[in-house]
């Protein structure tokens, strides 16, 4: 059974109907390697191997997996790939990495632990809308689950050791996969960038590093755990973020007060783009689903389409729409016309615009 399908078969995974208006979702990582092995990138395949089994063992004795998937990520076709990072659950670097890669995922999808990335263990938590106490609380959880079973490199001067300097110490990532036409739309998002850089702080595309940010949508995460408590890094997360979703809302009034007929004028012409295009590419489909979602933020479309529109910007991507059409070698010409038909079909369920209530 491919990837697509068993994702599609789990009924006990949450839909994002939890997700904000501006903060998507928020995801905890932990980085950890055994303390007498090689990190991935200097391990030959025979110590992978052996790290791959020994993290294996561990993750599967605990109750927190009981029930869950396993991907030996060498065994995956692209198709199965893609799915999975257009899911969140792994990283395009595990998807290229060497043999010896595999990944665990929870019964209930909001956990999942790479295994042979960047660092011998990668864990990741995952949460609708902004919780970060609470996906802290579940990592911490499992982090010492597992230190009772593998012997974690460890340093009483620098903490945690990892392969990228940048994660030694506590070893923890905390990033929000933010929504920011607003930003996009005034003109203000290279500001933002240069000032959450200056805050220690990174931007990236949709996927992560080294991806794109299609539909006005960024992952922002702290860049250093070095030196500061897990409590101060959250803290500082928080924090920055909440200052952009400040940044956010007062850039969406002003595009209503300012200019509301551009803003109506680019709503209203993606809104008929998707009724009507027989041929949308991803990027394409993903940028006009953000005015749409922004759309039922400002009240113009029903703002309970919300959780509709999120599980759109998933299912346009191109492993998700294979699985969708039934097809896993589409080239993507063919992708693109599709992609178009099945947003013409899905925006049946939407009604026009209606641009007397923005902002009520």
């Amino acid at each position: 059974m491919s990837v697509f399908a068993q994702l599609a078969s789990r009924k006990d995974c949450p839909r994002a109907d939890t997700a904000g208006p501006v903060v998507i979702m928020t995801r905890i990582r932990l980085a950890r390697n055994l303390r007498d092995c090689f990190f991935p990138d200097r391990a030959d395949a025979q110590m992978r191997a052996h790290i791959r089994e020994r993290c294996e063992k561990a993750l599967g004795s605990l109750p927190a997996f009981k029930g869950g998937l396993v991907f030996d990520i060498e065994r995956l076709n692209e198709w199965d790939k893609d799915v999975l990072v257009e899911s969140h659950l792994i990283s395009r670097e595990l998807a290229q990495a060497k043999p010896g890669a595999s990944v665990f995922i929870s019964k209930d999808c909001n956990a999942c632990v790479m295994v042979n990335e960047e660092d011998h263990l990668r864990m990741q938590f995952l949460r609708a809308g902004l919780q970060f106490k609470q996906a802290y609380k579940n990592a911490e959880q499992l982090d010492k689950a597992l230190e009772k079973k593998l012997d974690f490199a460890f340093s009483d001067e620098l903490g945690y050791l990892t392969a990228c300097p940048t994660n030694v110490g506590t070893g923890l990532r905390g990033s929000a996969l933010m929504h920011l036409p607003g930003l996009v739309l005034s003109g203000q998002m290279e500001k933002v960038v240069r000032a959450v850089s200056l805050l220690g702080m990174t931007v990236r595309g949709l996927s992560g590093e080294g991806s794109e940010a299609h539909g006005s949508m960024f992952q922002i995460s702290n860049q250093q755990t070095l030196g500061e408590k897990e409590t101060q890094i959250l803290q500082h997360i928080e924090a920055v973020l909440g200052t952009i979703v400040e940044q956010e809302e007062n850039a969406r009034l002003r595009l209503i007060e300012d200019s509301p007929e551009k803003l109506f004028d680019k709503i209203g012409r993606c809104y008929g783009t998707l009724r009507h295009a027989h041929v949308l590419t991803s990027s394409e489909a993903l940028n006009f689903l953000s005015l749409i979602r922004l759309a039922a933020d400002l009240n113009i479309l029903p703002p309970e389409k919300r959780p509709a529109l999120d599980e759109l910007i998933v299912q346009v991507q191109p492993g998700h729409l294979r699985g969708i059409v039934g097809s896993q070698s589409m080239p993507p010409a063919q992708r693109d016309i599709a992609r178009a038909a099945f947003l013409r079909e899905r925006m049946k369920a939407f009604p026009e615009p209606d641009f007397s209530k923005a902002g009520l």
